[in-house]
């Protein structure tokens, strides 16, 4: 049975009339120029991926150099609101409670109501110089940031309560000034 199977396949093989051309040829060229093409590849993404890491450094130091300049911001507007506080108690609440206006039992509580003020505002600066020279907080850039950017507000706070005290002082001596006024003018002309 196996004989007349190979005898039926090579009587159809030879009864199609196929003609070969020959050997198949294998163009060894293209196919080192492929693999040239795949190291050339790899090593452009090899370049890539260096970039791409660099990229990643150079986003993560520009993080970190954008969070200290918010943080030296930050701190430099709380200073700036300090010296402003500094500036009303060394003039304008000096000119308020040497006013003759201002009643002897209110210069204490005038004194008083500045002076918490700026005790607050000595707190904040402890506050701000232990947040930023001590490690024993352990807080990151981020949390430091939102720290000292809640100092400033509350910073600003204190700066417009002390004005809108002072104006307060300021008006209540003004109106007594002229309430004096008209209590003591001339009636004879």
């Amino acid at each position: 049975m196996k004989v007349k199977i190979l005898v039926l396949a090579m009587a159809l093989l030879f009864s199609l009339n196929i003609k070969a051309q020959g050997m198949p040829t294998y163009d060894n060229t293209n196919f080192v120029s492929l693999i040239k093409q795949l190291v050339e590849s790899g090593k452009q993404t090899a370049q890539m991926i260096k970039s791409v890491q660099f990229l990643k450094d150079a986003k993560e130091s520009i993080e970190k150099v954008s969070s200290v300049v918010q943080q030296l911001r930050a701190v430099q507007e709380i200073a700036q609101n300090n010296q402003r506080l500094i500036n009303v108690m060394q003039n304008d609440l000096q000119d308020i409670l040497n006013s003759p206006y201002i009643k002897p039992e209110e210069v204490t509580r005038v004194a008083e109501s500045f002076d918490a003020i700026v005790q607050n505002s000595l707190d904040t600066a402890d506050f701000m110089g232990e947040i930023l020279s001590s490690d024993n907080l352990k807080m990151s850039d981020a949390e430091r940031a939102e720290v000292l950017e809640q100092k400033k507000q509350e910073s600003k706070e204190m700066v417009s309560n002390i004005n809108t005290r002072t104006k307060r002082y300021r008006d209540i001596i003004s109106f007594r000034k002229m309430q004096d006024k008209v209590n003591n003018r001339e009636t004879e002309y």
